[in-house]
């Protein structure tokens, strides 16, 4: 048997994961800057700020993502006080239609934060725990459960002129600061949410990822229309097992031929911890086999392919102009959800 080492498939995975993850660490910390800018009610402030409002912030506002994706294909309104949560929206159903949920795998910063609490759980304490499956089964409905429940409330009930007027409040322009104000304004039940997640990703791999986002649960459903999925080859199988007890999602590679598993991220682990030469791969069937650099290459290109089009098309930054801004954030406690 010709034994092979592809672990660098690991840590090009981390390299970009890290990359985006440290990228929005400082895009926030300037959203911070703008918004603490617009805060003050200093009398005669030029209006024009010292940094600028970085837009893909608006990445952590997929709920209005996903009205603003239905306001497109229903009337063809593209949203123009968000743009960039629905490019980066439409870019992760792409994703997930073509590349499995490789949007959650690779790109998303909070499945990067919850793989390395899991590993610094298992260095503190030499391990990881696993949830029995009797109960493993009904925590992952959890998060299907919550997207089914967005899915109907915006996708069946919400009518587009709804959507769209709920688009054009001023409770959303600043969606992107309630959320910076849900950390930096941070109640007591909040913290304590945090903790606790925090604690049980410690000891459960992925916990947050595995049983209550909802977004992942979405790309999850969609990736299972993606012809590319993990194979393994019989033949070529040493059943070392080392795929199936390095999978982040603890899924059964070395059981499967095809991995059709919604919960599969296309993170590759399996394939980069596998020996044998020609036994697991990405493929779009057991003979037409995909070079995993050029599946990684396919991921950049098509998440960075949608926001330079959105830059391009002028659907990146945000209509709100800095008058508004200064008019709305002062008021960002009072302004209630419209009902």
């Amino acid at each position: 048997m010709e034994k092979i080492d592809r672990s660098y498939l690991r840590y090009l995975r981390y390299a970009i994961q890290w990359s985006i993850f440290f990228f929005l660490i400082y895009a926030g910390y300037n959203f911070y800057l703008f918004v603490d800018y617009f805060s003050s009610d200093e009398v005669g402030a030029p209006l024009i700020p010292p940094v600028s409002r970085p837009p893909s912030v608006e990445g952590f506002l997929p709920i209005g993502a996903l009205m603003a994706f239905k306001l497109w294909l229903t009337t063809g309104i593209f949203d123009r006080i968000h743009p960039a949560g629905l490019v980066i929206f439409i870019a992760a159903v792409m994703m997930s239609l073509l590349l499995k949920k490789s949007f959650c795998g690779w790109i998303c910063p909070v499945g990067a934060l919850s793989d390395l609490t899991w590993k610094l759980g298992k260095r503190l304490f030499g391990r990881n725990f696993t949830i029995h499956r009797f109960a493993d089964y009904p925590l992952r409905s959890l998060k299907y459960l919550l997207v089914l429940f967005f899915i109907y409330l915006i996708v069946v009930k919400m009518s587009p002129l709804e959507i769209f007027t709920f688009l054009e409040e001023e409770y959303y322009r600043i969606a992107d600061v309630k959320m910076l104000y849900f950390f930096t304004k941070m109640t007591l039940v909040t913290f304590i949410t945090l903790l606790i997640l925090f604690l049980t990703s410690l000891f459960f791999k992925n916990f947050w990822c595995r049983y209550l986002c909802p977004y992942g649960a979405l790309l999850g459903i969609l990736s299972l229309c993606s012809p590319l999925k993990i194979t393994r080859n019989e033949d070529a199988c040493i059943h070392c097992e080392r795929c199936t007890k390095n999978c982040p999602a603890a899924l059964p590679v070395g059981d499967k031929v095809r991995i059709k598993s919604p919960e599969c991220t296309g993170c590759l682990t399996c394939v980069s911890h596998c020996p044998a030469k020609g036994a697991l791969d990405m493929s779009f069937s057991k003979r037409r086999i995909l070079n995993p650099l050029i599946f990684a290459v396919l991921i950049i290109g098509l998440f960075f392919g949608a926001i330079g089009i959105g830059k391009i098309t002028d659907r990146w930054n945000s209509a709100v102009t800095y008058e508004q801004y200064k008019r709305i954030i002062p008021q960002t406690s009072i302004l209630e959800h419209p009902r």
